[in-house]
């Protein structure tokens, strides 16, 4: 399976998913800068964190605007796989690839570390190698990763399996429903403010992101 890291300016994950994917699950991987359009060629598409664009005005409202992006919606309608984290998940939801938005953490402070998180829908591209309601320790870093949705959106969720993830034993930023991950109507999409990319080698103290990303190559 052949994976895209997109580059957007100020993205600071880019290389970390690079790496893990080139020299932890031994596949084939290239960068694709924002004004790259050609992603026919590619299975996977990673948005990875960071502060695009500085993310001055909102965490991912500049970078929805770059060109790549009218290609990554292409790509997802035809069925690819799209993998946002942290800051590429509130660029999918600025785009509208995915439902609800991303605001300040409830205590307005910037968190970083380890968190666990409880696997909703294992039955999708991202989870197939999870079990229901499995467990992970994955880190998180960002200051607003507070997940919004109105009552109706979140009722589809639910309604439409779309909940990945939801945040175990504690809600670290104040996200409707514990939700530390959410899937489009289609699973083929998924954005997710935990870091897999940063729990990949037990070295880094958890290798659990492990799990997610083998299952989008099992998905294949």
């Amino acid at each position: 399976m052949k994976f895209g890291v997109i580059v957007f300016p100020g993205s600071n994950c880019d290389q970390d998913c690079f790496d893990v994917v080139k020299d932890v699950l031994k596949q084939p991987v290239e960068y694709v800068w924002h004004h790259d359009l050609k992603l026919d060629h590619l299975d996977c598409l990673i948005l990875p964190g960071g502060f695009s664009y500085g993310d001055y005005l909102r965490t991912g409202a500049i970078a929805r605007f770059s060109p790549v992006m009218d290609s990554v919606k292409k790509f997802a309608d035809r069925g690819g796989r799209v993998l946002g984290i942290c800051n590429g998940f509130q660029i999918l939801t600025e785009a509208g690839l995915l439902p609800g938005a991303l605001i300040r953490n409830q205590d307005l402070k910037f968190i970083c570390k380890h968190v666990t998180i409880r696997v909703e829908n294992n039955k999708t591209p991202f989870t197939n190698k999870l079990t229901d309601k499995q467990t992970l320790r994955i880190p998180i870093a960002h200051g607003e990763g507070n997940y919004t949705c109105d009552a109706a959106t979140l009722k589809d969720l639910k309604k439409n399996k779309q909940i990945a993830f939801t945040y175990y034993g504690e809600n670290p930023n104040g996200s409707t429903a514990n939700i530390a991950g959410i899937f489009n109507k289609k699973h083929n999409v998924l954005g997710m403010m935990p870091h897999p990319e940063r729990s990949s080698e037990s070295i880094l103290g958890s290798a659990d992101g492990l799990y997610i990303l083998k299952s989008i190559i099992n998905s294949k």
